[in-house]
């Protein structure tokens, strides 16, 4: 196999490709840390699976996700899979909705990674299917979901989004049926443990 990985992280990256050189089964391996050389490279290259972080704050203001949808986007054959510490059901479902092949934690043992790397190259999926799914929450239910991190009461948050107090609670209250939760301190530590809170939020 040719193995591409786009990784902010250089140190990783060539940790990586030393314990790939023990692999019979990686033919070729080769790291970015240019967001800007993605195309070409994929072009040059032609890797038969491309591994992405979610976080590429070093070398983009973009995440991983979004390099992903734009690589599938200019290259729909690519086999994508997300390997990174962002392990999280927000990530991995959104990763499958966007057509990854598989999403791996990066605490993983060499040899389990490879397997799974054989086995999505031979046509396979890789997706935890130990994880409860959580109906998706909208654009503004996150944003709402990440102002109640806050003391804010909801004539508050009404008056900074601009909409009804009625309608502030209609989401809320859609918030907590979809986390399956009854507070907003519920909601919020849900929220953070699904990815759609990071515990450093803070509000802009």
């Amino acid at each position: 196999m040719n193995i591409l990985l786009i990784d902010d992280h250089a140190l990783f990256a060539k940790s990586l490709e030393i314990v790939f050189q023990d692999y019979k089964e990686i033919k070729s391996f080769y790291s970015l840390q240019d967001i800007t050389q993605v195309t070409s490279t994929i072009q040059k290259k032609q890797p038969d699976i491309i591994l992405i972080d979610i976080n590429l704050s070093n070398i983009s203001n973009e995440d991983g996700l979004i390099v992903a949808k734009s690589i599938l986007t200019n290259f729909p054959d690519n086999k994508i899979v997300m390997l990174t510490g962002y392990d999280l059901p927000v990530y991995r479902y959104e990763a499958k909705k966007i057509g990854a092949k598989g999403f791996i934690n990066k605490n993983i043992m060499p040899e389990n990674l490879l397997k799974i790397l054989v086995d999505i190259n031979n046509g396979k999926n890789h997706f935890s299917a130990n994880v409860k799914y959580i109906e998706k929450l909208t654009g503004k239910e996150i944003q709402i979901l990440q102002l109640l991190c806050y003391p804010y009461k909801r004539n508050e948050i009404s008056n900074m989004l601009r909409i009804s107090e009625r309608t502030i609670s209609n989401h809320i209250q859609h918030i907590f049926d979809k986390l399956e939760v009854s507070s907003s301190l519920e909601a919020v530590i849900k929220g953070i443990n699904l990815g759609y809170i990071q515990p450093n939020y803070k509000s802009s």
